[in-house]
């Protein structure tokens, strides 16, 4: 298996060699690179795994261990994204993707001298059904963080889909009389039908404009295609923003996990938090409310947000040293 590895890896990192124990991340690897690696290893291994492996198999030796056992691989909830010393931990939580190594670049530029932990979405393994409510992903994640930190006070992070997962663990903890240090919301929203009627109005009206100026861009036969194209769903939530990039392979269980993870934002009405809420909005909104103060304010006792460049997408892929740098200040802010 390492003769297998060593020239895929040779070739997604550009390098012309590479000593089986070299860290992935050590020698110019980043999780663009790790959704190429392993999708090179599918191709040629014929054993397709989560590009997130890559935190528990760093290495060639490593990986080729993994990939010489006879079993599917069951990954665990909690992926340790940067190590630290300080107490408590920072539990971040993935977006409607679930995978926490699209995290890669923000953990790389977060200033904290915490050790800092990815939730990890179940079954994007393959092995185990993913969960369909936002619920059941809170009360799975409570169970493994819990397992690292039985108590509080608790620094919860979650970006997208994973901002609604950390405020139903809030309310959890809080409910079991726990202390949540802090809860922050990066650029997440409750699905369209929670919103009131006027956030949906101006919300509607803005997608259909971006579409009708995208369709005068196109071709006659395209732009009536994509003003008519009808809508399979109940929801009227825009998943574009939710979406990989189009040139990135996504196997069926990633695709399962996505499924189920939309199903499951669709079905979760927020309910007031006893706390506060820090909330970073992309500058740029596109696919989602403009405001998230008219959403989230009057659902908890203290609501603060800030803004930072990009759109959902971007605040994560460009813009993350802005988006790192809120988180670091929201952690030393939160343990004053």
């Amino acid at each position: 298996m390492v003769e297998l590895l060593t020239p895929i890896w040779q070739r997604v990192l550009q390098l012309s060699s590479v000593d089986i124990e070299d860290n992935f991340f050590d020698v110019g690897g980043d999780s663009s690179l790790a959704l190429q690696l392993f999708n090179e290893i599918a191709r040629a291994g014929g054993r397709e795994l989560p590009p997130v492996t890559i935190y528990f198999a760093p290495t060639i030796a490593a990986l080729a261990a993994v990939l010489e056992q006879a079993a599917d691989v069951r990954l665990p909830p909690l992926v340790l994204l940067k190590e630290g010393s300080a107490r408590p931990p920072l539990f971040i939580t993935h977006g409607l993707g679930g995978s926490v190594i699209d995290f890669f670049q923000v953990v790389k530029s977060i200033q904290i001298s915490h050790p800092i932990h990815g939730m990890q979405a179940k079954g994007i393994d393959g092995i185990e059904e993913p969960f369909d409510r936002i619920e059941d992903m809170a009360q799975f994640y409570l169970d493994a963080i819990q397992q690292v930190q039985p108590h509080g006070p608790y620094l919860l992070a979650g970006y997208s889909l994973g901002g609604l997962v950390i405020f139903e663990m809030a309310q959890r903890l809080i409910a079991a009389g726990e202390k949540v240090g802090l809860l922050a919301m990066l650029d997440s929203y409750p699905d369209i039908r929670y919103l009131s009627l006027s956030q949906r109005v101006r919300l509607v009206t803005r997608l259909a404009t971006r579409r009708a100026a995208t369709a005068m861009r196109l071709p006659a036969s395209e732009a009536l295609s994509l003003i008519v194209r009808p809508s399979r769903r109940r929801s009227l939530a825009p998943r574009v923003s939710y979406q990989p990039p189009a040139d990135v392979p996504v196997s069926p269980a990633m695709q399962r996990a996505r499924e189920c993870a939309y199903l499951a934002l669709t079905r979760y009405k927020p309910r007031f938090y006893p706390g506060k809420i820090r909330f970073v909005r992309a500058a740029n909104p596109t696919d989602f409310p403009a405001d998230p103060a008219s959403v989230w304010a009057h659902l908890a006792s203290q609501f603060e947000v800030e803004t930072v460049p990009g759109d959902h997408l971007g605040i994560m892929s460009t813009h993350y040293e802005k988006l790192a740098g809120a988180i670091s200040r929201y952690v030393q802010e939160a343990l004053r």
